[in-house]
């Protein structure tokens, strides 16, 4: 962990705070945030501050999770993800802009769009009629579009888990994310319809059977390498929901800095944020495949997709 003030002037400071992705996740950075401000709050009350204990560490979780997942349940548990990618698995053929490099150089860009209130408004609605979540038809919605661009029928995407599946690990600063990868069959024509049955079919599948990670799973299954792609997914889709809540300071007005990054973990990295009634969609890119032009028109696509869907 690594804190740094910058003072700007008298009243205006900019406080960067970098947290290595191996001690903390999205979740951890709502729970720092919350015990930040009972520390700053009690400092200048000159009390002491109070924060809630926690029923285990870090380490208890790790000591766990290396017990309990062998033997019968991690063989379980790794016979579903044997069943759901048997058989050779399809690598997502994107029209791009530039030939694959042999071996990426990891530099991206991003370009975002604005889903309207009233567009997750129907989304949502359509999403309980059929009794899936949110997520689940964005997700389909997502996958219909790279139908569109590529022809495959067979589609691997993946997907982050908050891994926190026990209330005792809410209140814990530290990495439990998991990568999930669900796998949807487009195949025979089926309507908007079908293809959400499908995908919720696939997800809780996926979620049910989380706690093997993602790297096992690889070396599990022995996955053939390419150093030119990331291992049996290259694309990642993104609903982050998990609770951030305002930050909030005795004497002090906040507001967050967005920053932005120049890197790409893969071919297109998909983010969905809610942000107040609506939903912030940004497409992280490899600038060696793809022009920002091309994103761009993707991601209204996209959007237009999802207009006609509901």
């Amino acid at each position: 962990v690594r804190a740094e003030l910058l003072r700007l002037a008298e009243e205006e400071h900019v406080l960067l705070l970098t947290l290595h992705h191996i001690v903390a996740d999205g979740w951890s950075l709502g729970v720092i945030g919350r015990e930040f401000v009972a520390c700053y709050t009690a400092h200048v009350k000159g009390e002491t501050p109070s924060l809630p204990s926690l029923p285990v560490q870090y380490a208890d979780y790790a000591v766990w999770q290396r017990r309990w997942l062998q033997g019968d349940v991690l063989g379980e548990q790794v016979a579903y993800w044997e069943d759901q990618l048997a058989g050779e698995l399809p690598t997502l053929d994107l029209p791009t802009d530039h030939a694959r490099p042999s071996h990426p150089t990891n530099r991206g860009a991003q370009r975002s769009v604005f889903l309207p209130g009233e567009l997750v408004e129907a989304a949502q609605a359509l999403s309980r009629r059929h009794g899936v979540t949110l997520y689940m038809t964005l997700l389909a919605a997502f996958k219909v579009l790279l139908f569109r661009y590529t022809g495959q029928e067979d589609l691997i995407v993946g997907t982050p888990t908050a891994g926190r599946r026990r209330a005792e690990l809410e209140g814990l600063v530290g990495f439990f994310l998991n990568t999930l990868v669900l796998r949807t069959d487009l195949s025979g024509n089926p309507s908007f319809e079908e293809i959400l049955d499908r995908v919720r079919h696939t997800t809780t599948g996926a979620f049910s059977h989380q706690d093997v990670p993602f790297e096992k799973l690889v070396d599990e299954l022995d996955v053939e390498r390419d150093l030119s792609r990331t291992p049996i997914f290259q694309v990642m889709f993104v609903l982050q929901n998990f609770p951030l809540e305002p930050v909030e300071l005795p004497g002090v007005v906040l507001e967050p800095l967005q920053g932005s990054h120049q890197t790409a973990k893969m071919d297109l990295h998909v983010h969905l944020y809610e942000k107040g009634e609506g939903i912030d969609c940004t497409f992280d890119y490899s600038t060696d495949l793809f022009e920002a032009a091309t994103i761009e028109r993707m991601l209204e696509q996209y959007r237009e997709l999802l207009a006609l869907v509901v």
